[in-house]
């Protein structure tokens, strides 16, 4: 039995060992990126370091000067004194702004690069993860990978040369100091390996409840409304206070080894510190050494201990780095999305647009990861100037089957293209590429805190006021914004603050109308508007000069009657609907 455990702790310490490997190495292709600026600070530490210890050996000199010890210039190397420790506090202070310059720079192209990955990650995939807790990953962690990046390697450099350098000053004056500044060494490292556990698990979870708390908040400020509404305020004021006290709770739990683990260290030191100085009391009082040499030993080796404890410091500082490289290599090392098909589309856009671009699905096949099927050998098309409906109760697949259509999920069986209006030979399959020729609207507020001109040039940057204005027109928009004191210039609160929800949604269309994509999705998009005017947005899409295709979903049969096909999905299929079921339908309703 205890053989079987010690290959399953072998075996968990081997895993454990190239999972620190894997992150090591992915931390180190963005270190090779930055290598100059490491190099940079590296020496402007290293150089720090020689001046301090310049000023220990010179500060030796000017002791036994005053003590008669040793002849000499007084006022030269009182001055020299204060020229090394002046240009030590210069050079500490230029390493402090060269690391705050380089490490802005560095955090902000690291975030800049694992924002665009998580963008172009599996929508499915990135799904299982929290929006709080991306947040926390982008900002905290890719922030704790560039501070890492800049300062462990130099400063291991740094602290090894500090190290070094120091021990061999004190070997030169008198060997047997070093074996005194030296004694922490052992307990230093002793003591640090119990921290360094319960270190590794408390920034594991201090991440987790870092990221939950961040999502709570988040979600709870997203739905004030809510909240209110159902006087839910004392129950989220009482979970906040649950997750502060948990969180509480971690750290103190943590803080109290780290005060006791501190404390014996601090002993070691005073330890350490006062047997040096009873050991050059003695060289001095025996004549071995100057009083000058004692002065500086002391010096020196509170420079070894500190040096040895900013080492073991590094450490957990490894650890840290580790963690938050983990849980960044979770998030971008997800499957991405193939733009590769970027140029075809593009070419196959500019030949085609005028005409139109419809699409066409045959035998579509697509199941849930969870394994729950969706759609089983499902066809549908739509082709410029055709307004299709797809209806169906709730949880059947219409808002899937838009997701299938944008790829934002890969069917696992079937084909799905594009097609050109005046040539339907002529295809190419839908990917991540094909998105840019559609506009989507989906359920649910999408207006972004601005002007409404400038929600608008979110989809067209260069799209003129009358471009706007004809948009606004288009989605039945303009009748309420001309009334408003500012028009297009109007301002739209967070969420379409401002603006009923019927006013936001056709805001939301005209958008989409804007950026004249030649296929348009209607998710839900009309549900807050009245009838009459669903029927005359839906009307204006279809008689406008633009060749587009459009596609919408929704609950109300009232305007089916003017859409050129109806699909209803049901059965796992999309089945055409007859005049007889659409009238019938209606009468229903």
């Amino acid at each position: 039995m205890s053989n079987l455990w010690t290959k399953i702790k072998k075996c968990l310490q081997a895993e454990m060992l190239q999972k620190m490997w894997k992150e090591f190495l992915w931390i180190a292709q963005y270190a090779r990126r930055y290598w100059k600026a490491m190099i940079f600070y590296t020496a402007l530490g290293v150089f720090g370091t020689g001046v301090s210890l310049a000023s220990s050996v010179i500060s030796k000199d000017l002791v036994d000067i005053i003590t008669g010890h040793q002849t000499g210039k007084l006022l030269q190397t009182f001055a020299l004194m204060i020229g090394f420790s002046f240009g030590n506090t210069l050079i500490s202070q230029a390493s402090a702004y060269a690391s705050t310059m380089i490490n802005l720079k560095v955090d902000r192209e690291i975030q800049n690069d694992i924002f665009a990955k998580i963008l172009v990650t599996d929508w499915e995939s990135l799904t299982a993860y929290h929006t709080g807790d991306l947040v926390t990953r982008w900002s905290s962690d890719a922030s704790n990978i560039s501070s890492g990046i800049l300062n462990w390697l130099p400063n291991l450099v740094i602290y090894t040369v500090k190290f070094i350098s120091a021990l061999a000053i004190v070997v030169h004056y008198d060997p047997t100091f070093a074996i005194f500044a030296l004694l922490g060494i052992p307990f230093s490292a002793l003591l640090s390996r119990p921290l360094l556990r319960r270190m590794t698990n408390n920034n594991q979870r201090s991440a987790q409840m870092s990221a939950k708390l961040y999502g709570f908040n988040q979600e709870a400020f997203s739905n004030i409304q809510t909240i209110k509404a159902f006087d839910m305020i004392r129950f989220y004021v009482d979970r906040l206070k649950n997750l502060q006290q948990e969180y509480i709770k971690m750290r103190l739990d943590f803080q109290k080894m780290s005060i006791a683990t501190s404390l014996l260290m601090t002993l070691i030191s005073y330890l350490v510190s006062y047997s040096c100085y009873g050991w050059g009391i003695y060289r001095v009082w025996s004549g071995a050494i100057s009083y000058g040499t004692m002065t500086m030993f002391l010096s020196l080796s509170g420079t070894l201990t500190g040096s040895v404890n900013s080492l073991v410091s590094l450490v957990p500082s490894a650890i840290s780095l580790g963690i938050s490289a983990g849980r960044l290599m979770d998030i971008v090392e997800m499957p991405q999305e193939d733009y590769s098909a970027d140029r075809e589309v593009e070419q196959f856009a500019e030949k085609y647009r005028a005409s139109g671009i419809g699409l066409a699905m045959e035998d579509l096949s697509y199941t849930y990861h969870t394994g729950t099927e969706v759609f089983s050998k499902a066809s549908l098309e739509a082709w410029p100037h055709e307004i299709i409906a797809l209806v169906g109760p709730s949880g059947e697949g219409k808002t899937t089957m838009l997701r299938l259509i944008l790829s934002l999920l890969r069917a696992q069986g079937g084909e799905a293209w594009i097609g050109a209006g005046e040539d339907r030979e002529q295809r190419i399959a839908l990917s991540p590429s094909t998105r840019k020729l559609f506009s989507y609207v989906p359920q649910g507020n999408t207006m972004f805190s601005g002007t409404i001109a400038e929600n608008m040039r979110n989809v067209k940057p260069e799209a003129t006021d009358e471009e706007i204005v004809e948009a606004l027109k288009l989605a039945c928009a303009w009748e309420f914004v001309e009334k408003l004191p500012d028009g297009i210039e109007s301002m739209v609160k967070e969420r379409g603050g401002g603006f009923s929800e019927g006013q936001a949604q056709r805001l939301s269309i005209a958008r989409a109308l804007l950026r004249k994509s030649p296929i348009l999705l209607l998710d839900e998009a009309t549900s807050a508007l009245d009838v009459a005017t669903e029927r005359k947005v839906l009307k204006n899409i279809m008689t406008d000069t633009y060749p587009r295709t459009c596609i919408v979903t929704t609950h109300r049969p009232t305007v089916l009657g003017i859409c050129t096909r109806v699909y209803a999905i049901r059965g796992k299929k999309c089945e055409v609907l007859g005049e007889e079921e659409i009238l019938e339908m209606e009468k229903d309703f």
